[in-house]
């Protein structure tokens, strides 16, 4: 069964005006579009376009809730009380910078919402962790030609030519004040380095302007500042993408110790087509870009800095992975011509790129993929005719459908963009 779906994207404050309208074809909304959510999330569960199809459910939701086992098979229908959809699928387009955060394991977040229950905090109380039982591992696949973002810690040798390169600015600068770098430079020579700079930046830096960590990213931001301009003169400054992130960010979030921190953490630009994975405990902000998202369906989210809201500074140092490790890319595998897919190592979701050029008049080329359980599709570009095992239907760029998983191996014949998100088990 193919149940056409739609939402409104949310237009938080770091959203993009243009860019999910201009990617889908729509009308632009005057706001900033931050996320367009495609699944059953409490939160924003898709509309159904026709809910005739769907014994008169208006929403996603409604509808699991209602029909669980024609909408997401018996096996889904089984595996929890209520049913779930265990996957959100989202459009991403990041105008400004996202907050530091990580997401915690299974184990965690069970044990964290437990707790939490116990303590009587309200689910929805500004300062609760655990909203629910689940993870919330993700990826992001990069829709435009470039989206930048922050993942992981970095190795602590890189980390300390960065110090060894801001000591260098800072010595030619008309007013050195290497004492702001020291209590920096001095933590990161400890057995646990980075845990230790983190709980440091993150518990002094909310003395607001007075203390050590208020100093230090105030000359850092000085700093970054004074690289772009001796790069306008032709000087060659290293580290030139991360300080400039610095500077990026403190326009966003000025004073936050979540500046300094960005340092210590990957920089990566995807091209267009590059996927990152970030599974439990890796920190990471998206800075800018249009991308498609997919993780585990949660609203389990630890923030670390880059945002005025609550930030447990205990539980996130706790669910941290400080492991420093390089940028977290996954390739893609070939599903058959025109068929690539990501499999991450959790079962929630997978990500399925569909991709198809017509030779010349007449030619309709074929694309087939075999469902791990309920999917949905939404089309970028061009327009199929999607065909399953029971019915089928036709999407053009903008289109979105929700695909029971009764369809089996469903075949796109046409040409142009689609993607796919489905459970990572048959």
């Amino acid at each position: 069964m193919f149940v056409g779906i739609s939402n409104t994207p949310r237009d938080y404050a770091w959203g993009s005006p243009t860019a999910i309208a201009t990617l889908l074809g729509r009308e632009r909304s005057g706001k900033p579009e931050a996320e367009l959510w495609l699944g059953a999330h409490a939160g924003s569960p898709s509309t159904i376009v026709d809910p005739g199809v769907a014994g008169g459910a208006t929403n996603l939701a409604e509808w699991i809730a209602a029909s669980p086992e024609r909408a997401l098979g018996a096996r889904l229908a089984g595996s929890s009380a209520p049913p779930r959809l265990p996957f959100l699928m989202k459009i991403l387009a990041a105008g400004s910078p996202l907050s530091l955060q990580a997401h915690p394991s299974p184990e965690q977040a069970r044990a964290g919402f437990a707790l939490e229950n116990e303590a009587g905090i309200p689910v929805d109380a500004a300062g609760r962790n655990y909203r629910d039982p689940f993870h919330k591992p993700e990826l992001i696949y990069a829709l435009s030609e470039t989206f930048d973002a922050l993942c992981g810690f970095r190795d602590l040798g890189e980390i300390r030519r960065i110090l060894a390169e801001l000591r260098a600015l800072d010595a030619a600068s008309d007013e050195p004040q290497a004492g702001a770098l020291d209590a920096f430079e001095s933590r990161l020579l400890g057995p646990d380095a980075l845990h230790d700079v983190v709980d440091w930046l993150l518990r002094d830096g909310r003395g607001g302007d007075t203390g050590e960590v208020a100093w230090l990213v105030e000359r850092v931001v000085a700093l970054a500042r004074q690289a772009a301009y001796l790069a306008e003169g032709g000087a060659v400054i290293g580290f030139a993408a991360e300080l400039a992130t610095v500077r990026d960010l403190a326009e966003a979030y000025p004073g936050d110790p979540g500046i300094v921190l960005s340092l210590l953490l990957n920089h990566v630009t995807l091209r267009r087509g590059e996927v990152l994975y970030l599974p439990a405990g890796n920190i990471h902000a998206y800075l800018s870009g249009l991308g498609v998202e997919v993780m585990a369906a949660s609203d389990n989210v630890l923030r670390g800095g880059l945002t005025p809201k609550h930030i447990d500074i205990d539980e996130l140092l706790d669910v941290l992975d400080f492991t420093p490790l390089p940028v977290p890319y996954l390739p893609p595998s070939a599903d058959g011509p025109g068929v690539s897919v990501y499999r991450p190592d959790v079962p929630d979701f997978r990500l399925v790129r569909v991709d198809a050029d017509a030779a010349g008049p007449g030619d309709v080329p074929m694309r087939q993929v075999t469902l791990a359980g309920p999917a949905i599709a939404i089309c970028t570009a061009g327009g199929f005719l999607v065909a399953g095992a029971a019915s089928s239907a036709r999407v053009k760029r903008g289109d979105a459908v929700f695909v029971t998983p009764d369809e089996g191996t469903i075949t796109f014949a046409g040409a142009g963009e689609v993607f796919l998100a489905t459970t990572n088990t048959p």
